[in-house]
């Protein structure tokens, strides 16, 4: 597992997390850090009329430390090391997923600008990365359930494998979510009617509870002890998702689900997510992720 910090509080609120998850998972964590100063060729040493322990590499050294000092302190068990990588941070995380089980990052870093509510680190990696991202906001978020946003697709598979295997680790319960609205729901064969295009009230909400059972189908059979509450919703999903993240402990969304445009690697609901949910946001690619 790599967690990503630059010393922010926003990074060692992902720290804590990702000790926690690896933890759970029985993984190593590794702490990264994507130095760019000397790619840019800026003065790592102290000054010469500056403190011993001044300038940049000390300053690196330092924030490495204490990010490996909390995530030893959240889970004690742990094996953490870390790496300081010479390049852009973008670059040296997305490399890091490639071999990764999870990367977890904060909601904003150091460049963060006040008002903008997620950093581009964390989109970035969301659209970009080898495996799912986990996007950490500084405060906590509940102790509740899992909720997975589920659409039917096959690019979204990957992120209800994901929440039934975090809901599993975890001990909670899981909620799977689907919102449909007419306009995004797959129209039912016709039924006989004096109307040819009319279908009998209820038809289109009971065409998407069962999509949502047959979603769900293989994943509860590979783990049966994930109690799963099946909630489908009349409405958009960003808003419905994002109403549910008030009481949740993590939300799950693929990068792009059923209506997603070929080339476009986040799609709108799982951007809405980042930007606006009041817990942590896992993001699952789908197969075209591969390492």
């Amino acid at each position: 597992m790599i967690v990503g910090v630059d010393g922010s509080e926003s990074s060692l609120a992902a720290v804590e997390t990702a000790a926690r998850e690896a933890g759970l998972r029985k993984a190593a964590l590794k702490v990264v850090h994507a130095f760019l100063w000397p790619a840019m060729h800026v003065p790592l040493g102290p000054s010469p009329l500056g403190p011993a322990d001044g300038g940049m590499r000390n300053m690196v050294e330092r924030l490495v430390a204490e990010a490996v000092e909390r995530a030893r302190a959240v889970a004690p068990e742990v094996e953490v090391s870390h790496a300081v990588v010479t390049g852009e941070p973008l670059t040296v995380l997305e490399a890091q997923s490639r071999a990764a089980e999870l990367v977890v990052v904060g909601s904003r870093g150091m460049g963060g600008f006040v008002g903008l509510m997620v950093g581009s680190t964390a989109v970035h990696l969301a659209a970009h990365g080898r495996c799912p991202v986990l996007v950490v906001r500084e405060e906590a978020g509940p102790d509740g359930p899992v909720v997975v946003g589920v659409d039917g697709s096959a690019a979204g598979d990957r992120a209800v494998e994901f929440a039934f295997e975090e809901a599993e680790l975890r001990g909670t319960g899981l909620v799977a979510l689907h919102a449909w609205t007419t306009w995004n729901a797959p129209l039912p064969a016709p039924q006989e009617s004096s109307e040819p295009y009319a279908n009998p009230p209820g038809v289109l909400g009971r065409e998407e509870e069962r999509l949502l059972a047959e979603a769900l189908a293989g994943h509860r059979e590979r783990h049966p002890d994930v109690a799963v509450e099946h909630k489908v919703v009349h409405g958009r999903t960003r808003e419905a998702l994002i109403e549910e993240s008030r009481t949740a402990g993590l939300v799950v969304v693929g990068a792009r689900g059923r209506g997603g445009f070929a080339g476009l690697l986040l799609g709108s609901v799982s951007q809405a997510l980042l930007h606006h949910a009041h817990c942590p946001v896992a993001v699952v690619r789908g197969a075209d992720a591969s390492r």
